[in-house]
């Protein structure tokens, strides 16, 4: 039976080093059975697990292997590994595999600590950590900075929900953000992503912005966040409110949308999405003027909002049409799969309050974005603590292939 070997080499990265190892390998006519390397600040890790022939000359393998490590001044371990322990390892990969993303704005390693404390006491291992954000520089942190790591780790897990909710908790305690996903073929095959526009895609709540301008924001103010949190119906509330606005001029409109302002990270989010090859939508509980406007602004597919009835150059205090609640915004998130021709796994849907929820229920990636307490436990994924731009790191894309610098 051949023998397996696990060889291992680490030191200073230089060039040629995974060309010139490969080569005294093939020399030696090994078979690899898995290969793997990382570097960090300049220092090489690089792992090979081969099969050696009967053939082969084992000693003449090692000695060419500390030779050639010796000249570059790196150091190499060479580990017979039995043929159980190989058996098991392959045998492992029929375990399912998940996703951890701790999203910050600096990563410690208090946050790793307890991140990982949680992973082993679920029976996880953890395969693989890669940052996907780019190198932060020593002192003040930039304004707005980001920090991500992805976990890939494997295991049976017995009970996903207590598993979610313990991340939860230490994602509280240390406010990041962490994200649990199933690494399966739709996570990287998402085609279409549907926004909220209200304190999603933009800092406000239009229709108290509207109402600061009639004089009656403190009433509407009040409804507003009772129907976010889920107090009261959201179409019951929506009318309620619209009625307050009646005689504001349409001029007060186009002022609104002029201080508009576009949360962090959106203008980067979306135009990334669309390279990329993603079909965008806004599916709001807010008014068309200005989805539209937003539309124009980032160039969203598709818009879908509430229409505000306009006579003679003033509001009238009602809507035309149907009401965009969170029936019908889940009900256009279907019709949208239909057109588009995707699954709703290949959904990405987002959103702040109770009545995005059952659109964020139906999608494959469901996000809660800086949401109410509510939707944050109700929802598949929540991030709190970067810009609208992190879900690109729970699709897996690093700095590096968001055209960042990223090394």
């Amino acid at each position: 039976m051949a023998d397996i070997l696990l060889i291992t080499f680490s030191g200073e990265d230089q060039p040629g080093l995974t060309a010139a190892i490969s080569e005294i390998l093939a020399n030696h006519q090994v078979n690899v059975l898995d290969i793997g390397q990382a570097v960090i600040h300049a220092t090489l890790s690089m792992g090979v697990l081969v099969e050696i022939p009967g053939s082969c000359n084992r000693d003449g393998l090692s000695q060419e292997l500390e030779h050639y490590a010796a000249g570059r001044a790196m150091r190499l371990r060479i580990n017979p590994v039995t043929p159980q322990s190989y058996t098991r390892w392959v045998e492992g990969q029929g375990r399912a595999r998940y996703i951890i993303t701790l999203l910050a704005r600096k990563i410690t390693a208090h946050q790793l600590s307890r991140v990982t404390a949680v992973v082993s006491r679920y029976g996880l291992n953890i395969d693989g950590i890669n940052r996907l954000s780019g190198r932060i520089p020593l002192g003040e942190l930039p304004a707005l900075s980001k920090a991500c790591v992805e976990f890939s780790v494997r295991g049976s897990l017995q009970d996903s929900d207590a598993f979610r909710r313990e991340l939860l908790e230490v994602a509280g305690a240390l406010e990041v953000d962490l994200a649990f996903q199933q690494d399966n073929m739709y996570r990287r095959n998402r085609r279409l992503v549907a926004f909220d526009m209200d304190s999603t895609l933009i800092e406000a709540e239009v229709i108290d912005e509207l109402a600061t301008e009639a004089g009656v924001g403190q009433q509407v103010s009040a409804i507003t966040e009772r129907a976010m949190r889920g107090e009261i119906d959201f179409s019951e509330s929506f009318r309620a409110r619209v009625a307050l606005l009646a005689g504001l001029p349409e001029s007060a409109l186009q002022q609104v949308a002029s201080r508009l302002k576009i949360t962090e990270g959106a203008e980067h989010l979306i135009s990334t999405l669309h390279t990329l090859g993603y079909r965008t939508a806004i599916l709001s509980g807010g008014f068309t003027y200005f989805a539209r406007h937003l539309q124009q602004r980032l160039g969203i597919n598709y818009v879908y909002a509430n229409e505000l009835d306009i006579v003679d150059g003033k509001v009238t205090g009602d809507v035309t049409g149907a009401i965009v609640d969170g029936e019908r915004k889940a009900e256009l998130l279907r019709q949208l799969a239909r057109e588009e021709g995707v699954d709703l796994q290949q959904v990405i849907a987002v959103g702040d309050g109770a009545n995005d929820l059952p659109m964020l229920s139906i999608a494959g990636l469901g996000i809660a974005f800086r949401a109410k307490p509510l939707v944050q436990q109700r929802a598949e994924q929540s991030i709190s603590t970067l810009g609208l731009d992190a879900i690109l790191y729970l699709l897996g894309f690093s700095d590096k292939h968001q055209g960042k610098v990223c090394e």
